[in-house]
């Protein structure tokens, strides 16, 4: 680990000096590139360094046991610095661990009926909901980019974008299959339904991320459908996008202009092809995939939401949690705190 962190002390004290070069500063990208690089290794050596000082700290002290006049400061010294250094040894464990690319960029989230006709629509709904509460408690911003509503007011399907600091880095676990046991409206004799929504968490990703050929993709316009305002069914300004290799689709209406709901469709292809990109490359390091908790597999039962029993339960850490309508009220934290902590335990037990 200490071999590590020299090699990252060394190459932060390399980009402090290339970052206040001039012919860098010159050329912005390259200039960014380096500079997020620098602000990346900035808590990890801040943090050795505070370690190395502690360190010198102890070995001094013990220098100074055999000054009976010092002895009893150096023994408090001592004693100080034994029960300081396990703690930054582990805080600079944590910090080691390989953060994901991702963790930064906002994201585009994907809600699907599943299983359960009507009831899986509303249940979709529901998600949606509970998700956008989640994102006015962090101050982040939301809008929907298509939406596909049935007769009762749920969806068959709905994305949208949310746009704030470490938005990826709090929602990633999200997706997957979420399953609801309820007794619906509609049920007389108050039979317990299960039903399904599917959740697909995607990083908002730029162009220089993934080139996409012009002439790879086909474009549709048609006429939007739905609640959203005077101008629907007015103009051809809803946008169909389809990547031709590879038959992806993607579509945007919530916009009054064409050329604004090609920009988001546009970025929600990026993000699907991209996300094909990274399961091509997790697949290759299987040894890492299995030090992490379950995340962006869409076809894996993730989370059940029991209502007559108040119970919310995440099946790959096995928590459950009962403040049930505090939840679906976008207080998710307690959960996304304890997945977050999970996948960091078994990532270091991955690096031991």
């Amino acid at each position: 680990m200490f071999r590590k962190l020299d090699d990252v002390e060394k190459r932060y004290d390399e980009l402090t000096i290339k970052i206040s070069d001039p012919e860098v500063i010159a050329d912005n990208r390259q200039w960014q590139k380096l500079m997020k690089e620098h602000a990346d290794m900035t808590p990890i050596v801040e943090k050795y360094r505070e370690y190395k000082k502690v360190n010198q700290s102890l070995e001094e002290a013990k220098l100074m046991l055999d000054d009976p006049e010092l002895k009893e400061l150096a023994e408090m010294d001592i004693q100080e610095a034994k029960e300081k250094l396990p703690i930054l040894e582990e805080e600079l464990k944590i910090l080691l661990i390989p953060k994901d690319i991702n963790d930064d960029k906002d994201i585009i989230c994907e809600i699907r009926g599943g299983a359960g006709g009507e009831e899986a629509a509303l249940f979709a709904g529901t998600l949606f909901r509970m998700y956008s509460m989640y994102a006015e408690r962090k101050h982040w911003k939301l809008e929907v980019l298509n939406e596909n509503e049935t007769g009762l007011g749920g969806y068959k399907e709905i994305s949208f974008m949310v746009t704030g600091k470490g938005a990826y880095s709090r929602l990633k676990f999200e997706s997957g299959v979420h399953r609801v046991q309820r007794v619906p409206d509609t049920e007389s004799s108050g039979r317990i339904h299960t039903s399904t929504a599917t959740v697909a968490v995607l990083p908002v990703v730029e162009d220089v991320e993934i080139e996409i050929n012009p002439a790879d993709i086909k474009m549709d316009v048609y006429r939007a459908s739905g609640a959203g305002g005077q101008h629907v069914n007015k103009t051809s300004s809803a946008v169909r996008l389809t990547h031709i290799p590879t038959g992806i689709v993607a579509e945007c209406q919530t916009e009054r202009s064409q050329l604004q709901n090609r920009e988001y469709a546009m970025r929600l292809l990026r993000s699907r092809l991209y996300e094909i990109q990274q399961k091509e490359q997790e697949e290759e390091l299987a040894k890492e995939r299995k030090s992490q908790v379950g995340s962006g597999d869409r076809s894996e039962k993730i989370r059940t939401y029991n209502y007559p029993q108040g119970r919310i339960t995440d099946h790959r850490i096995g928590l459950s949690i009962f403040q049930f309508e505090d939840f679906l009220n976008g207080n998710l934290d307690e959960m996304i705190d304890s997945l977050i902590a999970q996948d960091r335990a078994e990532k270091l037990k991955g690096e031991e």
